[in-house]
Order: C-alpha cells, then sequence, then structure tokens
C-alpha cells in the first residue's frame, strides 16, 4: 500500500525550461516528477532524488550539491478515486512536499515506460497552464514567482 506523504519535484533547466512528463496510464495528464515515500521513516529529500532517478533517470548525486532544493512548502489534497485502491482502506487524502531541481539544459531524460511515455521542456507559464494537478501548477507558479499566481 502507498503512503499518503509524497514529494512533487519541479525540473528545470539552466535557460528556465520546466520539464513535464506524461502519464502513461492517463493520457494528456502532464506533470513534473511526483512520488510517495516507500517507507514512513524516508526522508523527503531521498524520496525527492530516488523519484527523479525512477521516472527521469537523472541521478541527483552528480549534479551541484545545491541543485535540489527543498521548496519548505506542502499541500494537502484529495487522492483522486481512480488511484485511492493504492492506498489503505479510508485513505482519502495525500500531503505532498515540493522540492525544486536545476539541471544543466539539454539533461538527457530516460523515462519510466510503465510510468510515463513523454515528456517536454516548457517555458514555465505553459509549464504550468499545462499540469493537471492544481498543486502541480501552484509549485511552478511559486518557483517562477509568476504574477498570474494567487
Amino acid at each position: 500500500m502507498k503512503i499518503p506523504i509524497s514529494v512533487l519535484v519541479v525540473i528545470y533547466d539552466t535557460s528556465g525550461a520546466v520539464l513535464l512528463i506524461e502519464r502513461a496510464d492517463r493520457q494528456a495528464f502532464w506533470q513534473s516528477v511526483t512520488g510517495s515515500l516507500d517507507h514512513l521513516h524516508e526522508p523527503l529529500k531521498t524520496a525527492a532524488e530516488r523519484e527523479v532517478f525512477e521516472e527521469t533517470g537523472i541521478q541527483v548525486a552528480l549534479l551541484n550539491p545545491t541543485a535540489l532544493q527543498d521548496m519548505h512548502h506542502q499541500v494537502e489534497y484529495e487522492i483522486y478515486p481512480q488511484w485511492r485502491h493504492r492506498y489503505a482502506a479510508g485513505v482519502t487524502r495525500n500531503t505532498e512536499h515540493w522540492f525544486a531541481l536545476l539541471v544543466p539544459q539539454a539533461s538527457k531524460i530516460t523515462l519510466a515506460p510503465d510510468e510515463h511515455i513523454a515528456y517536454e521542456w516548457l517555458p514555465p507559464e505553459l509549464a504550468a497552464s499545462k499540469c493537471f494537478s492544481e498543486s502541480n501548477r501552484l509549485a511552478i507558479e511559486t518557483l517562477f514567482k509568476l504574477s498570474n499566481c494567487g
């Protein structure tokens, strides 16, 4: 069963482009890297690094030590009904912790085909508007301090 504590990692490159990945199980559902803790005591940063590697092939440990930043923000949201079966009975809410990851331009992306089928590098405004998740949109807007947030 999944733990209802997760990380969301907004990956962006040195040109300011934001990476979005399309879910394999829901066509046109674009998002940043996300994932639940593997166990209750897994540090959030460790979960973020693991999810980035699993979903994009990017090894955070090979980047600048300050590349992964905790945005010190969390949101609680209702788990989509179609995904509740992954959690213990009665679990309907998830707490998501936001991170940002700065990568070199033209970083190689290797998707996990069982999770994602496509990726795009987009300007922040376009990336935010394309996200299916409200919290993902807000994380991008917060990171880039976009004028249309709020």
